[in-house]
């Protein structure tokens, strides 16, 4: 059945958030219909009843799940289908800020296990656009504990204790489990996480939410999960060589790949046994496989190749930059 296999698209799942704002729609070219303040448009995902469906090619209207539970090893990986199962690891999404996001955390895996039967969420941001003077929140300045903490919520002074980053176009951050966080205003950023929406919110700068009440603070559970450490560096620095792929995140959960690209490139995953997404950050591509088949990509895109196509030509239709993604080998 691989034979049958090709790049594939799906339709983008938009959700308005009382943060969100038009850069998806303007920027990236997403379609809100009535939908306003748009805050996060999931790209590819499989988590429980927001599955992808399929918007390219004979399998349209097919679900990411579907496809998964029909082609197996063909389309994610065996390796990938031994751990996972029909499970889709990750969740590709786009997130654009209009105002700041409340201050989280997410569990690792041990606990998320422990207390929801869940995986825990490791992600990483990569900036798309930025405003001027755009920064963000990534982990403590300094070494805290509980007690620094509660006493800085409690007083409202939690932004001191944080490490406040400026962010620029082509920024990247890690964000393991356990650490505190918060995307600002003016910041349109992929994120790459695994397929987790467990979020401890724990300062959301007393405003409230659409429904004009303040939102649910999850403090309590957040405090045994926070990684009080200072943060050294929360951005993660990378050499950006034209035509080259450029590795920029090697984790256990997702290995993360840039490349700037204004040639063909020859691609061959022949000793990767997982499914790659390809998510167009700037210009357009074609992905020439199977010999002479074609697939048009733009900007603003994310399209998933099945782990049974080993052999791709990327032809870049103006200059071209992608993040590459895929399941690492443990």
């Amino acid at each position: 059945m691989s034979e049958n296999l090709y790049p594939l698209k799906f339709k983008p799942i938009l959700k308005s958030k009382i943060w969100g704002g038009k850069k998806l729609e303007k920027v990236l070219g997403k379609r809100p219909g009535k939908l306003t303040n748009i805050g996060e448009s999931w790209e590819i995902s499989g988590y429980q009843d927001e599955v992808s469906i399929v918007d390219n090619g004979f399998l349209t209207g097919n679900s990411l799940e579907e496809l998964v539970e029909i082609y197996m090893g063909d389309l994610v990986g065996d390796s990938v289908y031994d751990k996972f199962g029909i499970e889709f690891p990750l969740l590709v999404k786009f997130i654009e800020a209009q105002d700041v996001l409340s201050v989280q955390v997410h569990p690792g895996d041990e606990v998320a296990q422990e207390r929801h039967n869940a995986y825990g969420k490791t992600e990483m941001w990569f900036v798309v656009q930025a405003d001027e003077g755009a920064e963000l929140i990534s982990g403590f300045r300094k070494d805290s504990d509980k007690a620094d903490f509660l006493s800085a919520l409690e007083s409202g002074t939690i932004k001191d204790l944080l490490n406040v980053v400026k962010v620029h176009e082509g920024d990247l951050f890690f964000i393991p489990a356990g650490r505190v966080h918060a995307i600002g205003s003016g910041i349109l950023l992929a994120e790459i996480q695994q397929t987790s929406d467990l979020t401890y919110r724990i300062y959301d700068w007393d405003r409230p939410g659409s429904d004009g009440k303040q939102r649910e603070l999850h403090t309590d559970l957040a405090l045994d999960v926070i990684d009080f450490k200072a943060t050294k560096s929360c951005k993660t620095n990378y050499k950006e060589l034209k035509n080259e792929t450029i590795n920029l995140i090697d984790c256990p959960y997702f290995k993360t790949n840039i490349l700037d690209f204004a040639v063909e490139i020859e691609k061959d995953y022949i000793l990767i046994d997982s499914f790659v997404i390809y998510i167009c950050i700037k210009g357009a591509f074609e992905i020439k496989y199977n010999d002479d088949n074609t697939e048009l990509v733009n900007e603003g895109e994310t399209v998933l190749i099945p782990a049974a196509l080993k052999n791709l030509l990327l032809i870049p239709k103006k200059e071209t930059k992608i993040l590459e993604i895929y399941i690492p080998e443990n």
